[in-house]
């Protein structure tokens, strides 16, 4: 499963969504907005920082919007 956290307002987010939805990739979308998700966040990636994306399924975890692209465009 596809987890990214994201700021509805971060232009890099928005990118990161833009690519998932144009490829029709489902995900889980979760805003640091809420305290709890932003807390969750540092916890697994260990920086406030978005987007950050999770995919459980593989074990992997990353930073960065060009990256997370780049990742998504090998698994779609």
């Amino acid at each position: 499963m596809l987890e990214l956290f994201i700021l509805e307002t971060c232009p890099y987010c928005k990118k990161v969504m833009n690519f998932l939805d144009e490829q029709d990739m489902k995900y889980k979308k979760i805003d640091i907005t809420n305290k709890e998700s932003e807390e969750t966040l540092i916890r697994m990636g260990g920086k406030r920082q978005v987007p950050f994306l999770v995919d459980s399924d593989r074990n992997i975890q990353m930073y960065e919007s060009d990256d997370i692209i780049e990742y998504l465009k090998t698994i779609c």
